[in-house]
């Protein structure tokens, strides 16, 4: 845990992090816990009005799939890459909650692909904050059905939190 917070710049004015940044944080800290090499996700459920965190996920294989048994490769025929294995993010959010998502809010690490928002608005969430954008066919199905469903989307550009890291926070 050390180095994660060194990774913290607090020579602001402010010694506390915003709400955005705090939720942020979280959805960052869950993605650490991805074994896929190649990409970490996470995502953090709030209740806008309580504050109060509703669940939280990561990218990872369904359980009692061993992570040492299905590939994690990107490329190569289908079945032999991590695609048809590897439930994301906010889909383990979801499923991880045990109350009502409705009017909440996803903080997602990476912008949510067609087959999450589809996911995100059937759980009733109404606004997605990402941190980091893509450029897919699979965004702008996302952003189609997000518009039309009316919950709303912001990137959140992290002025105080540089990155969070398992390594070392000084490279």
């Amino acid at each position: 845990m050390e180095k994660i917070f060194k990774c913290f710049d607090f020579n602001h004015q402010s010694q506390h992090l915003s709400w955005d940044e705090y939720f942020m944080a979280i959805a960052n800290i869950s993605a650490l816990r991805s074994k896929d090499p190649n990409r970490k996700v996470g995502c953090c459920l709030v209740d806008e009005d309580s504050k109060r965190i509703l669940a939280i996920g990561y990218n990872g294989f369904p359980r009692g799939c061993p992570d040492s048994k299905l590939p994690w490769t990107k490329h190569g025929k289908w079945l032999d890459t991590k695609y048809p294995y590897v439930c994301h993010a906010e889909a383990n959010a979801i499923l991880n909650s045990n109350s009502s998502l409705n009017n909440s809010t996803a903080y997602v690490t990476l912008y949510p692909c067609n087959e999450c928002a589809k996911l995100l608005i059937q759980a009733g969430i109404k606004q997605v904050v990402f941190q980091n954008d893509t450029t897919s066919d699979s965004k702008t199905a996302a952003q189609t059905m997000f518009n039309m469903s009316k919950v709303k989307t912001k990137q959140l550009h992290l002025k105080r939190i540089v990155q969070l890291c398992d390594n070392d926070c000084d490279q």
